[in-house]
């Protein structure tokens, strides 16, 4: 496609990188011992790595919605995957994330899951100059390792018979990097979405060979872990039923292999992009910020997929580098959150304000990564089900306040697996009461529901 857009002065172009349903088993947090992900290591060693990033929702929608919107779900009422948040009352006349650097004199351009499903590739038509739309054209394992991802809701894991070329986000990757091995008439804010390891998990053999199963590490789980847990709080974890089904025989064994496999073929993806943006035009002034969406469950607290209010479901990732701004090798501990990041590119390409926004710039960090920084952050899931994390990476708090009124808190310096709900304990009236004044005053209603979108699970 031919672009007609006079050339904009010494503007840094954006690639905006979003992986689905990673979370920290990635080499730089951390998260699994062996993972291999030489790219997204790279990366995080070239700028600055948030080792505690905590996504405004827990599933794609309104992770994403927050994300891209600069708004919580509080604000919003975007709370679920059914609903076309550019519909709701509450969001007309906001301003995207991609439209405000249309706006701003870029040129557009996205391939692969940006915002969600149904409602994300062209959700947002306005917002887009253009936008690739890759098929699959992997050979898929039949029935697969847990019968179809039909038979279980997409919870189906396995080698594909054929090999990175066929699949979408390899797809997704070619359209980006011909973006990015020419010129431009004007800057790009190039979005580029991964869709694994999102479920089903297929991937080549060859990331299934990365893995052997005798060498598979199971998470550290506490077979008693909901026991302290409130109703709310084990409605969530026992949602979909899937620890049972999944931790027969050597199943749960397969299913993290078939994890760690889409992790790895998903790093490569990465790696692919990264390397046509090192060898091409655009390599000297090019802001990289690249994120999950939220994190995953694979058996602890006997859950599995995303759909929590706690540390497993809310950590991201998150890295950014950018030329002139950023130095190599910066980690940023305090936690952040991801509705930072619309005000937090505003501020890094010079764009003026896009109007009312819950996130704020994390540019000070940016800058210094040792920078103070107290800001709890908000996770929310579904109507007035609230969690906030305050601390680092290894230290702070865990308060979660159901809509019923239950309530977990969780002292992550001793206890990192929230293993022990602390908040029926008296002496603890004083911390409850400290981080619920981080709570949203309002909790805007549901925005209209649209049909059911079984994509995301």
């Amino acid at each position: 496609m031919v672009f007609a857009k006079a050339a904009a002065p010494q503007k840094r172009n954006v690639l905006f990188i979003a992986i689905d349903d990673l979370n920290d088993w990635v080499g730089c947090l951390g998260g699994y011992p062996g993972v291999q992900t030489p790219n997204l290591d790279q990366l995080a060693r070239q700028g600055v790595l948030f080792r505690s990033a905590h996504c405004a929702a827990p599933l794609c929608n309104p992770a994403r919605a927050a994300i891209m919107t600069g708004r919580l779900p509080s604000s919003t009422g975007v709370y679920d995957n059914s609903q076309p948040y550019l519909g709701s009352k509450v969001l007309d006349g906001v301003l995207t994330l991609n439209q405000h650097f249309k706006n701003s004199g870029y040129i557009t351009l996205g391939s692969g899951k940006i915002y969600h499903g149904t409602y994300g590739k062209f959700a947002d038509k306005r917002g887009w100059d253009d936008y690739g739309m890759m098929p699959d054209k992997s050979e898929l394992p039949t029935p697969g390792l847990q019968g179809g991802a039909a038979a279980q809701g997409n919870f189906d894991f396995g080698p594909t018979k054929t090999g990175d070329e066929e699949m979408h986000d390899f797809g997704t990757a070619q359209w980006i990097n011909g973006h990015l091995g020419r010129k431009q008439p004007a800057p790009m804010f190039l979005a580029f979405g991964v869709t694994r390891p999102h479920l089903p998990w297929y991937a080549p053999k060859k990331y299934f060979d990365m893995y052997p199963l005798d060498a598979i590490t199971l998470p550290i789980v506490q077979e008693d872990d909901l026991a302290d847990v409130p109703p709310a709080g084990r409605k969530m974890a026992l949602q979909n039923r899937d620890h049972e089904r999944i931790t027969k025989a050597e199943g749960w064994k397969k299913a993290v292999q078939a994890y760690l496999a889409s992790i790895s073929f998903a790093d490569a993806m990465v790696g692919k992009v990264l390397r046509a943006l090192e060898t091409g035009p655009h390599s000297q002034n090019t802001t990289v910020m690249l994120w999950s969406d939220h994190g995953w469950h694979l058996g602890e607290k006997s859950h599995w997929r995303k759909f929590t209010l706690w540390e497993r479901s809310t950590r991201n990732l998150l890295m950014i580098k950018a030329p002139g701004v950023t130095q190599a090798g910066g980690i940023c501990d305090p936690a952040v959150s991801m509705v930072n990041l619309y005000p937090t590119l505003v501020e890094l390409e010079g764009l003026g304000k896009a109007g009312p926004q819950d996130g704020v710039s994390m540019m000070p960090l940016l800058k210094n990564p040792k920078a103070k920084w107290q800001r709890p952050v908000l996770t929310t899931y579904g109507l007035e089900n609230h969690t906030i994390r305050t601390g680092g990476v290894k230290e702070g708090w865990r308060y979660i306040k159901y809509r019923d009124g239950g309530e977990e808190l969780y002292d992550r310096a001793k206890d990192p697996n929230e293993w022990k709900n602390l908040a029926g304990l008296p002496e603890m009236d004083l911390k409850k009461a400290e981080l619920a004044r981080f709570l949203p005053a309002t909790n805007e209603p549901d925005a209209p529901h649209a049909k059911p979108d079984p994509t995301d699970v």
